[in-house]
């Protein structure tokens, strides 16, 4: 039997959820090996075929001699969670967990170590033991992973200098401005960086806490195959890889960042006229500035552009739409202000990487399904008639 250690080293301030996430989802994909191996073994029982053991190329089968068949082996991901003091840790929101003492496992081999995340701030102190701990054991794993903000410790370590890395949307400027030598990407829900140089090693970083469940997926289908991914993440409920990067989920940001700000009347006004002109100048008009001002104003508060404010008011209008209405995609484009399908087309696979439709397919809400399941029903009844 395969047995993978996972590690979760965890910070004072621990965001649980970070950890079980991950926790879940390797728990469920044992289950789901361990189920595929038995039923195999007991068909092959059954039919007097002889069984044995053939370590592929993923490390991970059994075959049966007389079919060539192969199905995953039992695999035992052993998972610690452990803190450089051990013992009963505090964690945000509060429930208590028991963890072992970091230095316990010195011995030990760990196959993947997991940073979950810690709340942050611009004032935060990382724990400089678990830092310290980082640095030194990470060479010895086979890959090193991050979940939202346990980013920071690992750029604190020194292994995200000159990788690509991610964490929670709203925590990724500060982790760029701390750590100039991450190249902090917000955008992907998880990134596999396997380095520059033969020997660097593969380090994984993820956003908030669901990403550490997309995180886990990834790091199961590597290890098992993609079949046992998506039976885990069925069991999870959870799409085995959701469409798009974290900007669907934070959209219309600018409204939301500046909220009590100078620009909040004008972001309400937006919102309520995305199919009209918004351009520099007439928002300028709006806010009675110069373009040249506005623009300039409108950066030092907001942090982006007018042009990308529309763009994601638009963008998470059009969203909406998708996922809680039937309404033609042509509607949608005029309504949002995209002007055309064509254009509307163009900025989902710009930004979330599928076509409308896809996004519709996997985030129409309940509602939506029964309310066009009832309209086809009358249609169908009104074309009998």
């Amino acid at each position: 039997m395969a047995v993978r250690h996972i590690v979760f080293a965890v910070a004072p301030d621990l965001v649980l959820l970070d950890a079980c996430g991950p926790l879940e989802a390797f728990w469920r994909a044992e289950l789901t090996v361990a189920g595929i191996a038995a039923a195999s073994v007991a068909k092959a029982v059954e039919s007097g075929e002889g069984v044995a053991s053939d370590e592929g190329r993923s490390g991970i089968s059994i075959s049966s001699a007389s079919s060539g068949r192969s199905t995953p082996q039992p695999v035992a991901y052993r998972t610690t969670v452990a803190s450089i003091d051990g013992g009963i840790l505090q964690t945000f929101p509060g429930l208590p967990i028991v963890t072992e003492r970091l230095d316990s496992l010195d011995d030990q081999p760990i196959d993947t170590l997991i940073i979950p995340g810690v709340p942050v701030d611009e004032h935060c102190t990382l724990q400089p033991g678990l830092v310290a701990w980082i640095r030194r054991h990470a060479p010895r794993a086979r890959r090193v992973c991050s979940v939202c903000t346990g980013a920071f410790y690992l750029a604190a370590a020194g292994l995200l200098d000159g990788r690509r890395a991610t964490t929670h949307w709203r925590d990724a400027p500060r982790l760029a401005r701390r750590f100039p030598n991450v190249h902090v990407d917000a955008d992907p829900i998880f990134i596999r960086d396997a380095g520059r140089h033969e020997g660097d090693g593969v380090v994984w970083t993820s956003a908030g806490v669901t990403a550490g469940i997309d995180l886990a997926l990834a790091l199961i289908e590597e290890d098992v195959g993609h079949a046992v991914a998506m039976q885990a993440a069925r069991r999870l409920v959870v799409f085995m890889k959701r469409p798009g990067g974290q900007s669907q989920y934070s959209a219309a940001l600018a409204a939301q960042a500046s909220a009590n700000g100078p620009f909040e009347a004008l972001h309400s006004w937006m919102a309520a006229h995305l199919r009209d002109d918004l351009s520099v100048e007439r928002l300028a008009e709006r806010t009675r500035m110069s373009p040249r001002t506005f623009a300039r104003r409108y950066v030092e508060e907001v942090g982006r552009t007018p042009a990308k404010t529309v763009a994601a008011l638009r963008l998470e209008a059009a969203s909406r739409e998708l996922a809680e209405s039937r309404r033609p995609l042509k509607r949608i484009a005029l309504d949002c202000g995209f002007g055309s399908e064509q254009n509307l087309r163009r900025a989902f696979l710009r930004r979330f990487g599928v076509l409308p439709l896809d996004y519709r397919e996997r985030f129409m809400s309940a509602v939506a399904r029964r309310s066009g399941a009832v309209s086809e029903v009358a249609a169908e009844i009104a074309e009998a008639s």
